[in-house]
Parts: structure tokens; sequence; C-alpha cells
């Protein structure tokens, strides 16, 4: 008998003297996605050691211009579906089309949206969709600059799974730069993706 014979039969035994028809304990119900306070996305984002302005709608542009040049970024892998307002004048956008790994790995930074944020923990949510691109544009470069419409904010996390339901693609949640710690609780940055993460907040 195998480990999975074995545990199913577990259940089978345990549950002999349950009627087929008895209602379940718990029903799950249909979650409204709450709008998210943006402030309080703003300070929890930047409790996780990124870089958050807001901007007006129109102002994207200048902010990723100010952003790279506080990163001296002069070049930017870009995802397809980016809004072309987007594009500082200052950077090179290299679009993907798709990269190879060493452009991707040697430019300056990436330059992406979200399909949503979350206000109670601070995290963007990237779902492969317009504007985000394949993870590996996340993860190679070291430096993110991720604008968030500020209309994608929602409030906590069963609300982000709730507006993600019919999603099929990849998520990643990304809350702050990369970092991870050792036995001895020593951070350590961009193990696994970029050491700095810049967060536009528009609208």
């Amino acid at each position: 008998m195998s480990a999975r014979d074995e545990i199913l039969g577990r259940i089978r035994t345990a549950l002999a003297d349950v009627p087929a028809d008895e209602p379940a304990a718990a029903t799950l119900r249909p979650v409204d996605p709450a709008p998210g306070d943006v402030d309080r996305f703003a300070e929890r984002a930047a409790d996780y050691r990124a870089t958050v302005v807001r901007v007006a709608a129109g102002e994207v542009a200048s902010a990723v211009a100010a952003a790279c040049e506080r990163h001296d970024a002069r070049r930017l892998v870009a995802p397809d579906g980016l809004p072309d307002d987007w594009a500082p004048e200052a950077a090179e956008l290299l679009v993907d089309a798709p990269l190879d790994r060493d452009t991707v790995a040697g430019a300056d930074g990436v330059l992406t949206t979200c399909a949503l944020a979350i206000a109670e923990t601070g995290t963007i949510v990237l779902d492969a969709g317009a504007g985000q691109g394949r993870r590996a544009l996340t993860l190679l470069p070291d430096l993110h600059i991720c604008v968030v419409p500020a209309d994608r904010i929602v409030a906590g996390v069963p609300d982000a799974i709730a507006r993600l339901a019919a999603t099929r693609a990849p998520i990643t949640f990304i809350s702050g730069p990369s970092a991870t710690s050792d036995i001895e609780l020593n951070r350590v940055e961009g193990v696994h993706g970029p050491r700095r993460l810049e967060i536009i907040v528009a609208g």
C-alpha cells in the first residue's frame, strides 16, 4: 500500500459515519474586493525598504526620470504594453521582444506596472499581464521601478485573491527589494531579485 492509499483510507474511515447530504460546516462566500488606502500602502511598502513616491497620473515620466537619476540608470528593460507616456527622456527603453538573458541582466533596471497592490502588506502583485512581462524581467536587473495606479490598490490579501481569481498566469507577490537572511539573521539584499525597488503611485 502506498502512502497515498493509506492517507485516503484513513480519510474514508473518518468520514464513514457522516451522512452524504450533511451540509458543510463552513461555506466560503465570495469577497467583493475593497479599495485600499493609498497612504497605508505607501507606509507599508516603505517599511520594506522600498522607495515610494506619489504623483499625479500625468507625471509618471518625470517620476521615472527622477528614479533613474537617483540610481544612475540609463538603460531600462520595458515589457510590452507599457503606456508610451511613461518613458523618461533621459533613459533608453529596451523593449522585451524577447530580449536575451544577458541583455536583461546587463540593463540598469526594469520599468513595469503591476496587476494590483495590497495596502495592508505594502505588496505589489504581478501577473505577467500588459506592462509587467515575464518573471525574468524583474529578477535579473538590480533596480525595479514599478508604477502602481492608485485605483489598483486593494485593502488586504483576501481582496487581492478575489481580484485574481480568474487569473491563470503565474502570479508574483513582491514586498520590498529582494532580501534574505542567514542563520545569524544577517540581512542580505539582492540574492534572488533586485536590491532596489522604486514604487511610483500614480493618481
